[in-house]
């Protein structure tokens, strides 16, 4: 278990969660109201991709506690924090949702990036190799994103 002191990796781990949780419901915001052409392809892969992100949260919330610190506590707490904007806007075309989701999930990526620089700098070896999973998941979520919105 890593050392109890690591203000650095639970701090760069609570705005990593509170990023997941506003992408999470952005994305599944997006999922109930796309509309238009390719729907159902976008309703799928919406609903796909807010269920990966909702997976992370308890890992990143659990890495916090090992850390010895606390973990956010409210959806004021993540509305606080978070640095993902919240989206409601009615009538959001269904290519709007497609290119913010890719650019979120880039901000997400960043955030997961300076988690594992915190992570390496604090000599928390466990969590520098979590984040590695969240990484590739999270590349994987732009790369279709993008292809889907015809970057």
């Amino acid at each position: 278990m890593p050392d109890h002191n690591q203000p650095a990796v639970a701090d760069a781990l609570n705005a990593l969660l509170a990023d997941s949780l506003a992408l999470y419901l952005k994305t599944k915001n997006y999922h109930w109201h796309v509309q238009g052409p390719h729907f159902r392809e976008r309703h799928l892969l919406f609903d796909e991709q807010a269920t990966q992100i909702l997976a992370t949260t308890d890992l990143i919330a659990e890495r916090v506690r090992k850390n010895g610190a606390a973990t956010l506590r409210s959806i004021g707490d993540v509305g606080r924090r978070q640095s993902i904007r919240d989206d409601d806007a009615a009538g959001v075309d269904a290519e709007t949702m497609v290119r913010t989701l890719a650019a979120d999930n880039k901000t997400l990526l960043a955030q997961i990036k300076e988690v594992k620089a915190a992570a390496e700098k604090a000599g928390d070896i466990a969590t520098s190799g979590l984040v590695d999973g969240w990484a590739d998941e999270t590349e994987q979520r732009v790369w279709f994103l993008e292809a889907t919105a015809g970057y």
